[in-house]
């Protein structure tokens, strides 16, 4: 593990790839590899145990890849696994929670949603976060069943993803909810559609800017930032089809490669 390794990222499928853009759009030499499991996604209707030996399988083929740096870019993983990971690996483990603070601290109508999977609603790190900060807030919680299939098979503007959302997002709007908390890696990919949906005044925030500075300040504070001016290497592996992938990612398909391969 040295300076010019690759900082490692996983996720329950293509979502957190959401968190590789604010991670490479903050620091655009590091070299980057991230894993899409997709072959077991969603993690989020899954039991701790299995959460837990998912994690642990995308965290040893991320090692033994040679990453200096492991970014659990699923909200479920982390919220069920985090702890575990640190405890059992030597190298630095970033994770990823609901921005649920920043919402306490900002609304204006003491009144907030959160979209997550069942998996992250259901742990408790989230019931610890929650407490802490929402004493005197109305917290309206919406699992987002079917939600994440729906953006692995690549369909983000359909009606069925429109009618779910709009099913979903109706008692937050009765609740006059003025932020709205992105409770997993994938939910960005539907802030288009969401800000069609919600009220004008609504604010919608998720975790990945906030992620992105905590692993440069994990990097910077270890003396494992970067230094060598080398092509940038930023690999992408799914285990299933490609297509989403690219699809998410056509922004950048000059700059990255997106392989499959059996982890």
């Amino acid at each position: 593990m040295n300076k010019n390794s690759p900082i490692g990222i996983f996720d329950s499928g293509v979502g957190g790839s959401s968190i590789w853009q604010e991670i490479h759009q903050l620091m655009p030499k590091e070299n980057t590899i991230y894993l899409a499991d997709s072959k077991n996604a969603p993690y989020g209707n899954k039991a701790k145990d299995k959460i837990v030996s998912l994690s642990i399988k995308n965290t040893e083929a991320l090692i033994n890849m040679g990453c200096k740096i492991i970014v659990v870019a699923c909200n479920t993983a982390t919220t069920n696994a985090i702890d575990i990971l640190r405890s059992t690996y030597n190298i630095p483990i970033i994770g990823i929670e609901p921005a649920i603070k920043p919402a306490a601290l900002q609304t204006k109508h003491k009144s907030i949603g959160i979209l997550a999977t069942r998996g992250t609603l259901s742990s408790a790190l989230f019931h610890k976060t929650a407490k802490e900060f929402t004493k005197e807030i109305s917290v309206v919680e919406i699992i987002g069943e079917g939600l994440v299939p729906l953006i692995e098979n690549d369909e983000l503007a359909t009606n069925e993803m429109e009618t779910l959302l709009k099913k979903y997002t109706a008692p937050m709007v009765a609740a006059n909810i003025d932020y709205l908390v992105l409770g997993c890696s994938h939910y960005p990919y539907l802030i288009p559609q969401l800000q069609k949906i919600l009220p004008s005044h609504v604010s919608i925030i998720d975790s990945g800017e906030a992620v992105a500075k905590q692993t440069q300040h994990v990097l910077h504070q270890q003396g494992l930032l970067k230094e060598s001016n080398k092509e940038v290497t930023l690999q992408f592996f799914i285990n299933t089809k490609t297509e989403t992938l690219k699809s998410l990612l056509k922004a950048y398909s000059q700059k990255i490669t997106v392989e499959t391969l059996d982890f």
